[in-house]
């Protein structure tokens, strides 16, 4: 039985991205992509404060984006996605360690791909995918990796501690915080139907599983949809970044269609929750001091509560949300507000920090919470000069339009350095950068020369800036390798001749 593709299942797709309300962030440090041509669809959260964070999530993005405009038939999407994240990662990483300014950035990252009826997800940090099946249950396909949550996953925390926790903001895996980063992949199949959504931890900090249960079933369209996510977390205080990618496979499932054949459901496994009527607000959860009230949001929730009675929720991977007929009361209310103050006077009262999780033996520097105290960056004249950010500038002109740069740039650069050829310059990024829009140009004997000859002279003239520069080149030597394995065997042997060589500085 062949499956179906994306071609015979329509995909669509809206987004929303906003810096919120919250003063100390006075920047968007959240990234996304929504590309419905080549069907990947990704959002970050950087960390880090001012531009770092940004420079952070926007890498990520990048090199997800190029990896996936370089796919070739035939790929393994789970390693491509896997290569691509790993790649992100050692990009981030050696950013902050070559630039003071950057020394703290990092990013959360989770990206879906669809092709035919298979969608792969990977995900690092606690920007969550969610997944709503054509029977309308709402499932959470990802893991935050948060401090608290793992320890609830190990047993040495219970849900109601982490929910209660000072640290329960922190992150425990980023890209960008390490050498090396492991990434959660999987594969699943999907109907026709089925809807997902991507988010930060400025949506869930605000708005429940349940919420976004109701909101995927009952809103037609989908850019309806984003506005009313977006309103509802300024409507709550908007205190960080928020960004949500929705997409849809195949046709819109009616709520009629989706609410028919729910049943109340309660199990250790699965908990029920209540579906509330628009503008309406969720009751408390359980005997919690937190709420899902909207005048309670929390500090950035790692994990939904948990709970012991008929209105609590539950929302690990993979557990579906049954959600049946409305069933909030005035006294729910009541209770809510109650605890809210408790909240609120618990959270004046707690201080300090978190300092374990399996994966960090020192500080975990990567605290997302509205009382951080977010590096501000006064407006610098020389900013536009800074090497790094004129690099990074080019690149985004390049890949926006590669035929144009060769045309308009080249010749300036040549004159400047007073050669006649762009093979004949001894300037490891120019070459670089030349490489790179001749690949994506379609000049691929071009591209691999001038990307050869930076790896040449970066090794000719040692700095941390070359460094990066020849592992720039070579991972651009490697995504031509893939394009053209099956279609130039010989040329991508010389290209994997070229790869094998050691680079300078990395571990071995």
């Amino acid at each position: 039985m062949s499956h179906p593709d994306n071609k015979t299942h329509a995909v669509e797709v809206q987004t929303v991205t906003d810096r919120g309300l919250n003063e100390r962030r006075p920047l968007n440090e959240d990234s996304l992509l929504a590309d419905r041509g080549r069907f990947i669809f990704a959002v970050a959260d950087g960390v880090g404060g001012a531009e770092a964070g940004e420079v952070a999530s926007q890498t990520a993005i990048e090199v997800l984006d190029e990896a996936f405009r370089h796919q070739a038939e035939g790929d393994d999407v789970e390693d491509l996605m896997e290569l691509a994240i790993q790649r992100a990662n050692a990009s981030i990483h050696q950013m902050a360690q070559e630039h003071a300014k950057f020394s703290m950035m990092a990013t959360t990252i989770v990206a879906l791909h669809l092709k035919g009826n298979i969608a792969t997800i990977g995900h690092v940090g606690d920007s969550r995918l969610y997944r709503l099946t054509v029977e309308g249950d709402l499932v959470r396909e990802t893991e935050d990796h948060s401090v608290v949550e793992e320890e609830v996953r190990a047993g040495r925390m219970t849900a109601e501690q982490a929910a209660h926790h000072p640290s329960k903001n922190v992150i425990s895996r980023a890209l960008g915080a390490e050498e090396s980063v492991e990434v959660d992949l999987k594969t699943i199949e999907v109907e026709d139907g089925t809807e997902f959504l991507l988010c930060t931890d400025g949506i869930t900090r605000h708005i429940s599983d349940a919420e976004l249960r109701q909101l995927l079933v009952t809103q037609d369209s989908l850019k309806s949809l984003c506005d009313e996510l977006k309103r509802r977390c300024y409507e709550r205080g908007a205190e960080d970044n928020l960004t949500a990618v929705v997409v849809r496979y195949g046709q819109r499932i009616p709520a009629d269609g989706r609410l028919e054949d729910l049943q109340r459901t309660i199990s250790p496994e699965t908990e029920t929750v209540a579906i509330f009527e628009r503008g309406a607000r969720p009751p408390a959860a359980g005997n919690f001091d937190l709420t899902e009230d909207a005048l309670a949001p929390s500090a950035r929730l790692a994990f939904a509560t948990a709970g012991t009675s008929e209105e609590g929720q539950i929302s690990t991977p993979e557990r579906k949300l049954n959600i049946p007929a409305p069933n909030a009361s005035k006294g729910g209310f009541l209770r809510a507000v109650g605890r809210l103050f408790l909240f609120i006077v618990f959270l004046a009262a707690v201080g300090g920090a978190f300092y374990a999780g399996r994966r960090y033996k020192g500080p975990i520097p990567f605290l997302k919470d509205e009382n951080e105290a977010v590096a501000q960056v006064s407006p610098n004249p020389l900013l536009a000069e800074d090497p790094l950010l004129k690099f990074e500038r080019t690149r985004s002109e390049i890949d926006s339009d590669p035929n144009s740069w060769l045309s308009t740039q080249v010749k300036a650069e040549l004159t400047r350095q007073g050669v006649s050829s762009p093979l004949e310059s001894s300037d490891p990024e120019f070459l670089y950068l030349y490489g790179r829009a001749s690949l994506l140009a379609g000049n691929s004997v071009e591209s691999a020369q001038a990307l050869e000859l930076a790896i040449v002279k970066s090794d000719l003239t040692p700095s941390p800036r070359n460094s990066t520069i020849r592992k720039e080149a070579t991972l651009a030597l490697a995504a031509l390798a893939l394009k053209f394995v099956r279609e130039k065997p010989r040329a991508s042997r010389h290209l994997e001749e070229i790869l094998s060589k050691p680079v300078p500085g990395s571990s071995p």
